[in-house]
Formats: C-alpha cells, sequence, structure tokens
C-alpha cells in the first residue's frame, strides 16, 4: 500500500522545484508581459500589410519586473521547502 507519507514528501519536492525554477527564471528576465489571452481567431486577426500600416497589432498586457530580492527569495524558499520534503520519515511514523 502507499505510504501517505511519500505523497507529501512528493508535493513538497514539487513545490520546492517549482520555486527554484521561478527564482532561475527571474535572474534570466528584464522584464516579462502578462497577456490574458487571445479573443478573436489569430488567423482571422492577421492585417493584410499595406502602405500604411506594415507593422501586425500588439497585444496588450501587463508588464512585470522582478526586484532585485526576488530571484534570491524564491530559490531560498524553493531551497527550504525542498528540504523539508527530505526530512519527512520513510516509515510514516
Amino acid at each position: 500500500m502507499l505510504n501517505p507519507s511519500s505523497m507529501w514528501r512528493a508535493f513538497f519536492c514539487a513545490i520546492g522545484l517549482v520555486l527554484i525554477i521561478v527564482g532561475l527564471e527571474c535572474f534570466a528576465i528584464d522584464s516579462a508581459v502578462l497577456v490574458s489571452g487571445v479573443k478573436e481567431d489569430p488567423s482571422a486577426a492577421q492585417v493584410q500589410p499595406n502602405w500604411f500600416n506594415s507593422t501586425p497589432p500588439i497585444a496588450k498586457g501587463r508588464s512585470v519586473k522582478p526586484s532585485d530580492w526576488f530571484p534570491w527569495a524564491m530559490l531560498a524558499s524553493g531551497a527550504i521547502v525542498s528540504l523539508y520534503s527530505v526530512s519527512f520519515r520513510s516509515n510514516g511514523a
């Protein structure tokens, strides 16, 4: 039978890894643009190029610039949660 402790261990290990990956990604970017989604068919939204409008329309979104402390905080919390997941006992007691 599956041990409930191993399920919690896997859950916290996954959360820790996600936090570490988010922290590493924040080191690599200067800013991110969050776009809510496409409201219409993308093939129908293509603009035919003409002399006056040679660039396609740009989707509007919210720009997010992570602070200098944010990647370090994500890495630290991911490491703490991952170490917490390793500290679970394997016998479930």
